[in-house]
């Protein structure tokens, strides 16, 4: 007989969701487990530089959990309130606004709270275990293993099901021995290195478009972060997380053509700096931000992992690469599928299948929710990386219409099939080349779409429907690269 029914590897905020959406919905009738390698004083951290992230996510994510686990954050998790996030050009001309009503987060308050609520509910937690591996009886997972730090004993535990939730360098992942459906590695290119502070402040000059304590600011600039985007977040009237994403090899490119050598470090030093409306910064030293005020971390921006389920085994957050593509937040996803997962654990162990067949729904659910609209953003994404900044600057200034700002309000491709036909004097070849992008994804997007609410209802339709993705996704970004040249 397994120890328990679910085990949730992994106690950061995907895995802690997943454990009380299970005990939810199960009415607390299952025996859940949740393996930690911190220590339980900090719970969930993602490194020693604490719990790297922006920290924002949107009240309409929140809610979806909430309503559906009956889970409410309030003060201290919640830090700040803001109206939603504004995102500008690189020369500042064009802002657009985007997510609605959201929250600023306290990332070390978070995980000390939900472990709290989580252990109300009967949940447990073994704490200071490295897991190395998965347990198999034949070709079903049925258990992990790894081992306990704090007594350098060998650790084994069984159950019905596994949840992955231990990041996106998931050793549970990498190893599976019982799939051929589950990507193990995520592409060096779907990556970017990230960066941030936590930090108090004197106001500068007032400038909205440096920092505003009522909305998130994103600055898209290929110098500043090639390749990704710098923030000024507020948790406060003086106080921010500020940082930016770059991908690799475009930092590289960005160097060479400046004649520089700088790392994430560095550049966001330089956009610290450069902020004038934040005047003598300085890191938090808060109690409630002491192990978490600087540090660097890597995050995904790509579409989740084309399969989410082997036999007993199901993958949820960073582990399954679930940050949204165009912008790497994590939160959100993590909110949506943490509370999905738990619903299809149990319902698959109340049937008395937990195969691959039998969790394939949380496939299924996931996609239809949140999953059919990341492959197309993982397209756009690719483009836009592609940008001058001059792009940048014309096609936000004159290509993008009220419609298509609703469509990123709401985390949707926008819709640029009509780019040309307006009419419209596109100046130059550069700027024509990028209207030809940009009708090329939205037409990309459409097919994406359709063909992710078209995913397979058994595993049995899944070799055929992922073949077809990847010769799209191949054929989209070898066009993307023409763009480029």
């Amino acid at each position: 007989m397994a120890d328990y029914d679910v085990i949730i590897a992994g106690g950061g905020l995907a895995g802690t969701i997943a454990a009380q959406s299970v005990s939810h919905y199960s009415k607390q009738g299952l025996k859940i487990l949740v393996v930690d390698r911190n220590s339980s004083f900090l719970p969930g951290r993602k490194s020693v530089g604490g719990w790297i992230c922006g920290d924002a996510v949107s009240k309409e994510a929140v809610d979806y959990m909430s309503e559906r686990i009956k889970v409410n954050w309030t003060d201290p998790e919640i830090e700040h309130k803001v109206k939603g996030v504004m995102a500008f050009s690189p020369n500042r001309e064009t802002s657009i606004p985007f997510d609605g009503d959201g929250y600023m987060l306290n990332r070390q308050k978070l995980p000390e709270r939900q472990n709290e609520r989580s252990m109300k509910m009967g949940i447990n937690f073994d704490f200071e275990v490295n897991l190395t591996g998965l347990i198999y009886d034949g070709s079903q997972v049925v258990g992990v293993q790894g081992v306990d730090n704090k007594n350098k004993q060998p650790y084994k535990k069984t159950a019905k099901i596994v949840i992955d939730a231990t990041g996106i360098t998931s050793m549970l992942r990498n190893q599976i021995q019982n799939t051929t459906k589950i990507e193990r590695k995520v592409d060096r290119r779907d990556v970017e290195s990230t960066g941030r502070h936590i930090m108090y402040f004197e106001n500068g000059e007032e400038d909205l478009s440096e920092f505003d304590p009522d909305y998130c600011i994103i600055h898209l600039d290929q110098d500043i972060a090639p390749g990704g985007y710098g923030w000024v977040f507020p948790k406060g009237k003086n106080k921010v997380n500020i940082g930016l994403g770059v991908e690799k090899t475009l930092l590289d490119k960005r160097n060479k053509r400046l004649g520089k050598n700088d790392n994430v470090s560095m550049l966001i030093d330089q956009y610290v700096a450069r902020n004038r409306a934040i005047k003598n910064p300085k890191l938090s030293t808060d109690p409630e931000d002491k192990n978490n005020a600087t540090g660097n971390f890597q995050v995904s921006v790509r579409r989740q992992n084309d399969c989410l389920v082997a036999n007993g085994y199901m993958l949820v957050g960073d582990a399954a690469w679930m940050p949204k593509p165009l912008d790497a937040g994590g939160i959100g996803p993590a909110l949506v599928a943490g509370t999905i997962i738990g619903k299809c654990a149990v319902e698959a162990i109340q049937k008395g299948d937990v195969t691959e067949k039998g969790l394939w729904n949380y496939n299924k659910e996931f996609i239809n929710e949140y999953g059919y609209k990341t492959a197309g953003l993982e397209v756009f994404r690719r483009l836009i990386q592609t940008l001058t900044n001059e792009q940048i600057d014309y096609g936000m200034k004159h290509f993008l219409g009220n419609l298509d700002v609703e469509a990123i309000s709401k985390g949707e491709h926008p819709d640029f099939s009509a780019l040309g036909k307006l009419g419209m004097i596109i100046r130059g070849a550069l700027n024509k080349k990028l209207a030809d992008g940009l009708k090329f994804t939205t037409q990309q997007n459409r097919w994406l779409t359709e063909h992710y609410y078209n995913y397979p209802d058994s595993p049995e339709g899944f070799a055929d429907w992922s073949q077809k993705l990847h010769k799209v996704l191949d054929e989209s970004n070898a066009k993307l690269e023409q763009f480029q040249n």
